[in-house]
């Protein structure tokens, strides 16, 4: 599912035109994404939580000459799914 899609979704369930469900759709991804920036957690119970996790620095090798590398450590966005969405792919 692509985001037109799932706009079209959501304006169906929520009997909302398609503009809105879009807004709705940008203010949520907006909201996440200031959240995570500031470092904070994103907890939605039964669907997951968004959260940033620091990578640790590892050791790596260059696949065309097989020579080591480090690799740096790195912070990421991590998504822990919530029973509910569990469930719902379980049944796919």
């Amino acid at each position: 599912m692509n985001k037109a899609e799932l706009v079209k979704r959501m304006a169906e369930i929520a009997e909302v035109s398609k503009g809105t469900a879009e807004r709705l759709l940008d203010s949520f991804m907006q909201a996440v994404e200031e959240a995570i920036s500031k470092g904070d957690k994103v907890v939605l119970v039964g669907f997951g939580t968004f959260q940033v996790v620091t990578r640790a620095s590892r050791e790596g090798r260059n696949p065309r000459t097989g020579e080591p590398l480090k690799i740096p450590s790195k912070k990421i966005v991590k998504f822990k799914p919530g029973k509910k969405l569990e469930e719902a792919a379980e049944k796919a």
